[in-house]
């Protein structure tokens, strides 16, 4: 038994390779305990004066803590909320923290509530912004991207935006409203795409500094298959809603090539649109492409196009494998943006992670057997875009996962990845670098850094085994540092990187 567990030691450390420690100041909080047991993280915010404010979410409360800057905490309250009450939103700026629910009173009544928390004096406060009414027990935001499609919060954090689907039986039409973030008074409705022929898919929302809400969605021609005779069924259409006014403009692209999504970048209300391209069909990938947008005319005033890099595929398969990929012009499927990032030299890091669902029936003797459900969240994608809007490089992370598992962010103009992983990473012959747990190993927090010219370094934050076990995913990067909380729902504890 000895031997074996030798040798099984050999084959998991045999292709390990030197790891760096973090650059960044790792520290935790002392631990707390919840008077009610907690369950997902709904948002974390610090403020202007570096406290930190935590939402979380139960069966029938919400958890609202407030943290000083060494994270101890120092206000507790726990918020019953209503049994067919439920999370669809967060928004945060500067001291507030707002959580929108979903108040489902019965199968054609529906009504939005803002939760508002105070993160300097620990207040709450819950107001009702509307009541919709649906059919078929239809939910009223939609959409089954990632990214937020129903809110949205201006630059300067003056307004805010609910975006609503009022999909009907026989028409498609949305509803914004738009409000003033320190009152909460409606500063107007609106309903937008309001079209019995055509279906609308939802795609992202903004919201400027001026109040105007741009809508950008999938505007179908014929049904809503992706594409009809061999070229896409749909045009993109950036909407932009006024008090007084509409006004949509078709986004302008080749017809040959297919976009599963485009998102919209609003960095100082300049407007970009930035997604992914691919010549068989939406939701596969060949390259990426940036649209600029003149909001006064709403006139696309350059689109740009580019390939992924060589780089992408040798990260992923071996070199041969990565040449052939390439040559063929093969393409890489069902990754979704996570992350749009700008430092302050203007350049902007698109951050997308491969995600997929697989079932498998699980036989089991004489009752038959059930359906296992596994949810994939694989290679991540890291493209960087220059201010001139022109691509530098880009480069993949070849890991594997089956929960949301790695967060990001820039600090000091380099872009950091936070991921749990195997204790060891490993090398394969062609170098390529396995982001993955082996068998039988022990997990380890790592923070990979990529420089100026796209080369990341691994660097090793802890290794798990008997320390608090943190959850990348659920971090913020926030007053120029990151935090996150951990695993456990009995002592919760904070790690800190600065």
């Amino acid at each position: 038994m000895k031997k074996i567990i030798l040798i099984l030691a050999i084959m998991l450390t045999a292709n390990c390779f030197s790891q760096s420690t973090t650059n960044l100041k790792v520290r935790e909080s002392v631990e707390f305990k919840d008077k009610v047991k907690s369950g997902d993280v709904l948002s974390i915010h610090t403020s202007p004066e570096n406290l930190t404010g935590i939402v979380r979410y139960s069966r029938k409360n919400l958890l609202f803590d407030v943290f000083n800057e060494s994270l101890g905490r120092i206000k507790n309250v726990v918020i019953p909320k209503e049994k067919q009450e439920d999370y669809y939103g967060d928004l945060a700026f500067n001291n507030t923290m707002k959580i929108f629910t979903v108040f489902s009173p019965s199968k054609k009544e529906r009504t939005v509530y803002c939760h508002e928390f105070s993160i300097n004096d620990g207040s709450h406060k819950k107001t009702k912004l509307f009541t919709a009414n649906v059919e078929k027990n239809q939910s009223i935001f939609s959409g089954s991207n990632k990214r937020e499609t129903g809110f949205a919060m201006s630059p300067n954090g003056a307004y805010f935006v609910v975006s609503t689907d009022d999909i009907k039986k026989n028409s498609n039409s949305y509803t914004v409203h738009v409000y003033n973030s320190e009152t909460l008074e409606l500063i107007y409705k609106k309903g937008y795409q309001e079209n019995v022929e055509k279906f609308y898919e939802a795609n992202d929302l903004s919201i400027d500094d001026e109040a105007n809400v741009y809508a950008l969605g999938k505007l179908f021609l014929e049904g809503r298959k992706e594409k009809k005779r061999g070229k896409a069924n749909y045009d993109f259409v950036l909407n932009k809603i006024s008090s007084s006014n509409i006004e949509t403009s078709k986004v302008e692209f080749n017809k040959e090539a297919h976009i599963n999504s485009l998102i919209i970048s609003n960095i100082k209300n300049e407007i970009k649109l930035l997604g992914f391209y691919s010549d068989e069909r939406a939701g596969k990938i060949k390259g990426t492409l940036i649209f600029n947008v003149d909001t006064a005319t709403m006139e696309v005033t350059e689109s740009k196009s580019f390939n992924l890099p060589d780089e992408v595929y040798k990260d992923l398969y071996n070199e041969t494998r990565a040449k052939r990929k390439k040559d063929r012009g093969d393409e890489l499927s069902s990754y979704y943006v996570d992350y749009v990032i700008t430092d302050s030299k203007g350049n902007t890091y698109l951050l997308a992670e491969e995600f997929f669902i697989t079932q498998q029936y699980v036989p089991n003797g004489m009752n038959g057997g059930i359906w296992v459900t596994t949810y994939h969240y694989n290679n991540v994608l890291v493209l960087k875009l220059n201010s001139e809007g022109n691509l530098e490089w880009g480069r993949s992370i070849f890991k594997r996962d089956t929960r949301p598992s790695y967060n990001a962010f820039v600090k000091d103009d380099e872009l950091h990845v936070i991921l749990n992983s195997g204790k060891n990473l490993t090398e394969k012959d062609d170098g390529r670098v396995k982001v993955s747990k082996g068998w039988l190993e022990s997990t380890s927090l790592y923070d990979i850094v990529f420089d100026d010219l796209g080369k990341p370094s691994y660097n090793k934050i802890q290794d798990n085994k008997g320390k608090t076990f943190y959850l990348p995913y659920y971090g913020i990067f926030n007053g120029n540092r990151f935090v996150t909380i951990s695993r456990s729902s009995g002592k919760k504890q904070f790690l800190i990187l600065e």
